[in-house]
């Protein structure tokens, strides 16, 4: 009986039908490799060239008469090409998902080493502006702004938001300019007020402080921000934090400076 079907196939072949069956499996091939290219750019899966065969089987029944096999062919072929593709699709999205969200923590990565050189370029940018404040004893109050914020406080000044270089540091804090009186605040990277004057600390100190470091203390004593100071008389450089006053010399000051502003996160 086996034999009477496959002499039935052979009596029922052509030459047209070998050619359209060709046809047919090389199409099936192309239209694979397609989907592979958009799925993973890799050759054609043994699955799927295995599902374009058994389409073409089915093929070969239909054109010998025997419906019932190619339509059993016809069902498994759509079976595999339905599980196949749609495990390479899933495949292919979860991989795409898994590649966004590596792409964003990279970014995350690359932002947090941004905002940590940046810092680090507005600290070199300070110790240079204060050294030269002391070496000349201009004098100067810097305020870093931190979690807690300070709206209210820059108010009474004026309002600037601008980038924090040397020049305009100097420029602020020279004698005889409108602006020199008062601190400088600085949020992030950006002046976002200068000419702002904080409540003087009331408590007694040991020794003699002037008007700017009873200023620094003061608003060190109701926030969290570190402001820098520098003496008009003596040049002495000196950080308020957490209501204490310290001094520091021209080498230690950028150190002092850095580990003081990361106790609880480089500026906020």
């Amino acid at each position: 009986m086996i034999l009477a079907q496959f002499n039935t196939i052979f009596d029922n072949f052509n030459v047209n039908a070998i050619i359209d069956c060709v046809f047919i499996l090389i199409v099936l091939v192309l239209l694979n490799v397609g989907i592979n290219y958009f799925i993973k750019r890799k050759a054609v899966t043994i699955s799927l060239l295995g599902s374009s065969l058994v389409y073409l089987l089915s093929h070969i029944f239909l054109l010998s008469g025997l419906e019932v096999l190619s339509l059993l062919a016809i069902l498994i072929f759509s079976i595999i090409a339905l599980f196949v593709n749609l495990a390479e699709l899933r495949r292919y999205f979860a991989n795409t998902a898994e590649s966004k969200k590596n792409d964003k923590i990279a970014q995350k990565k690359k932002n947090e080493v941004d905002r940590i050189f940046n810092h680090k370029e507005l600290y070199k940018t300070i110790n240079e502006t204060v050294l030269y404040l002391s070496k000349h004893k201009i004098g100067a109050i810097i305020t870093f702004e931190r979690k807690d914020k300070l709206s209210d406080i820059i108010k009474n000044g004026t309002l600037l938001n601008c980038p924090v270089t040397f020049e305009l540091l100097i420029t602020i804090f020279y004698p005889g300019t409108r602006l020199h009186d008062g601190a400088v605040v600085i949020k992030g990277d950006e002046i976002i007020a200068a000419s702002v004057y904080y409540t003087p600390t009331t408590k007694p100190l040991v020794g003699k402080y002037g008007s700017r470091h009873r200023a620094a203390i003061g608003i060190s004593d109701i926030c969290d921000a570190v402001t820098v100071v520098v003496s008009e008389e003596t040049g002495r450089i000196s950080i308020a934090y957490n209501g204490e006053l310290q001094s520091y010399s021209s080498d230690s000051f950028l150190t002092a400076l850095e580990n003081i502003m990361s106790l609880t996160g480089e500026g906020q």
